[in-house]
């Protein structure tokens, strides 16, 4: 992270999605998915995807501040994924589901806190919103074939079931924060 970019990691169900959205915010200069807030060195997707590693499903994102603020980046976040569901985001269940907010310092972590108490003030969500917010911790790059999973098969079922739907209602209810 250089003096113009900061990071922060955040878990909304499957990363496929979560970065297929992501790669299109203005301000965002990197997207990588990954897995974090675990207990294994190096765990490998099978491994995660027995809940049994501790990881969620996340993806790091390196932005620029002057561009977008962190807030944006979670309002964002809120939209396109699920936060009142525990250990789950649609069909995917697990404790590798979980959202979650895994922040690289502690003005992040308030800025995340205040986000998630005028969104459970604010009655949005007929259910208790359940993101965590945490450090981010024992972070490890998904393998090679996860990343950009949504721009080289955008015709995959999933993809078109589940990701493509969520990059449509970010780009009509964040219209402004598009890159062109």
């Amino acid at each position: 992270m250089s003096e113009d970019t900061q990071t922060i990691t955040l878990g909304g169900g499957c990363f496929w999605c979560t970065e297929a959205v992501y790669v299109n915010v203005k301000g965002v200069r990197d997207v990588e998915s990954g897995y974090s807030n675990g207990q294994v060195q190096q765990p490998t997707y099978e491994q995660v995807c027995t809940g049994r590693t501790g990881h969620a499903e996340v993806v790091k994102l390196v932005f620029d501040p002057a561009q977008i603020s962190l807030r944006e980046i979670l309002e964002i976040f809120f939209v396109i994924h699920d936060p009142t569901t525990l250990n789950a985001q649609g069909n995917d269940h697990g404790t590798q589901y979980r959202s979650g907010i895994y922040t690289s310092d502690p003005a992040q972590a308030e800025v995340a806190r205040a986000v998630l108490a005028e969104l459970g003030a604010s009655g949005v969500y007929s259910r208790p919103v359940v993101t965590e917010v945490q450090p981010v911790a024992n972070y490890w790059p998904a393998e090679d074939y996860h990343q950009d999973f949504f721009a080289r098969n955008p015709h995959q079922g999933y993809c078109l079931a589940v990701a493509a739907p969520k990059v449509a209602k970010f780009r009509k209810t964040f219209a402004r924060l598009v890159r062109s």
